[in-house]
Order: C-alpha cells, then sequence, then structure tokens
C-alpha cells in the first residue's frame, strides 16, 4: 500500500523488509551484552535478573540508545540516512495529525478498558519501583525522564521510523502495522504485566497507522510520551503532577527529536519546519 497523497516518500523505500528483525536482534543482542559487561563491572553478577535501580536505569537507557544506533546503522546499510527517512520532519497537515492522534489515544483507551474489564485485570506497572522511583528524588527525576521522554523517543524512532518503514516494503502499511504492533507488545514482555501487553501491541498497532497517514514519526512521539505520562502518573499516584509531566515530556521528546534530525540532516525547508514543530 503506497503513502496517502502528499505523504513524504521517504529513503525507507531502500530499506529491505528483513534488516527490520535484523537490527532488532542486534539492538538486543548489544543490550543483553551491554548488561553483563555493566553486571561484571559494578559485581552485581549475582543479580543479573534483578538489577539495583540505578543499574537498572543505566540499562534501559543503554537499550533506547542501542535500538537507536541499530536502526541507524541498518539504514546506512542501504544509504546514508536522512531525518526524512525515519519520518522526522513536519506533518504536512498538521490539523489532520492532531485529529489522527486524537482518535488512535482514544481507541486505545477504549481498547484497553474493554479488554481490562473482560479480563479482569488488576495488575499494576512494576517498572518504576523496580528502577527505584521511591528511592530518591534524584531517582524519581530519572525515571520520569528515562519513562516519558527517552523511552517514546527511543522506541517510536526505531519501532515507527524504521521497523514499520522497511517492513512496509514487504505487504503493505496494514501487514507492517499489525507485524509491529505484535512485536511491540512482545518487546515488553517483562517490563509490562502480561496482561497488558495485547494493548500494549494494539498501542503499536495505532502508533504505526498514525506515522503512517500523518508522514511524521512527531505526532507518535508525543502521543507515546502523553501516554507515558498518564501511565507513570497513574502508578505513583499523582494528581497535577501528571498535566505538568505530560506538558516536560513532550516538549523535551521533542526537542531531543529535532536535535537528532539536525544531526542526521535535512533540507532547509524541512529543518525549519522542525523547529516549528519543537
Amino acid at each position: 500500500m503506497p503513502p496517502p497523497d502528499g505523504a513524504p516518500r521517504t529513503g525507507a523505500a531502500s530499506w529491505a523488509p528483513w534488516t527490520s528483525l535484523a537490527a532488532l536482534f542486534a539492538g538486543l543482542v548489544v543490550t543483553v551484552v551491554g548488561s553483563t559487561i555493566v553486571a561484571v563491572a559494578t559485581g552485581n553478577t549475582s543479580d543479573l535478573k534483578d538489577p539495583p535501580p540505578g543499574v537498572n536505569i543505566a540499562l534501559t537507557l543503554f537499550q533506547n540508545v542501542a535500538l537507536i544506533s541499530a536502526a541507524v546503522g541498518f539504514a546506512f546499510l542501504a544509504k546514508r540516512p536522512s531525518a526524512a527517512d525515519f519520518g522526522l520532519r513536519r506533518p504536512l497537515q498538521l490539523r489532520r495529525a492532531v485529529w489522527l492522534l486524537a482518535a488512535v489515544w482514544a481507541a486505545f483507551y477504549a481498547f484497553s478498558a474493554l479488554w481490562v474489564t473482560a479480563l479482569g485485570l488488576h495488575e499494576t506497572q512494576e517498572l518504576p519501583d523496580r528502577l527505584g522511583a521511591d528511592r530518591s528524588t534524584l531517582n524519581l527525576l530519572a525515571v520520569v525522564v528515562l519513562i516519558t521522554v527517552i523511552a517514546p523517543l527511543g522506541e517510536e524512532i526505531f519501532f515507527r521510523g524504521y521497523f514499520f518503514g522497511s517492513l512496509r516494503n514487504w505487504r503493505g502499511a496494514w501487514p507492517a502495522a499489525i507485524s509491529t504492533g505484535v512485536i511491540f507488545g512482545l518487546i515488553h514482555l517483562g517490563s509490562a504485566p502480561a496482561g497488558f501487553l495485547v494493548p500494549l501491541g494494539f498501542f503499536g498497532f495505532g502508533l504505526c497507522l498514525l506515522y503512517h497517514f500523518s508522514g511524521s514519526l512527531y505526532p507518535c512521539i508525543a502521543l507515546h510520551a502523553l501516554n507515558n505520562s498518564i501511565a507513570l502518573g497513574a502508578t505513583l499516584k499523582w494528581s497535577w503532577q501528571i498535566p505538568v509531566t505530560m506538558v516536560g515530556s513532550v516538549a523535551g521528546a521533542l526537542l531531543i527529536a529535532s536535535v537528532l534530525a539536525r544531526v542526521l540532516g535535512e533540507d532547509r525547508t524541512r529543518a525549519a519546519g522542525l523547529t516549528r514543530m519543537a
């Protein structure tokens, strides 16, 4: 399925579909190797499956960096990638992108509510506890930045910007979105309650469609940051902190994404658009 009329036709068309799984495998292998090195260096080899909060934070950050590096590295196998190849460009129709974001978000919450009600799920997120959100103010700040800024940025660049982008060359957008959604749900095994993997897969599927039909990764990064902010705030039983985190996480994630876009390189017109978006 070709991109909708007006959507950018990026260099992702030159990415072979098989590289999606290869890049994922490479990113995970680097993460495992890095985890082992950190465990050995810090003397935590006996706690490799349940490392201390500080180590857990470092490893989670490292995983996101590894995934982004794998995506950029495999993209270089085809040609030198630009920011636009990963969807890091302004939506051609901003109003349409906002409506699409709202629609995907509403569909995700509706599906999640039905799923939780049907299965009677009462599980809560354990990731903030494993990262030591309750240990200190510094730890809490690190957890907030990691979950609401770094994770949305890293996962969107990899799963939507590269994984979905390359799979889309196989059988089109819809099969690619379904496949990416499934993998996106499974990749959270261990960091999210098992009962919520299906809703997360649905969320990943919706984010793929948001990227495809808006022509930009920015709405996906924003929605992911918003969702993680609410989920984290609910887990920590926050009140006024939730809207503050939502605004800060979106601004921070988009700012970092715009900086990364400049590093990858775009033409002057696109760069100006990214500046306005950030």
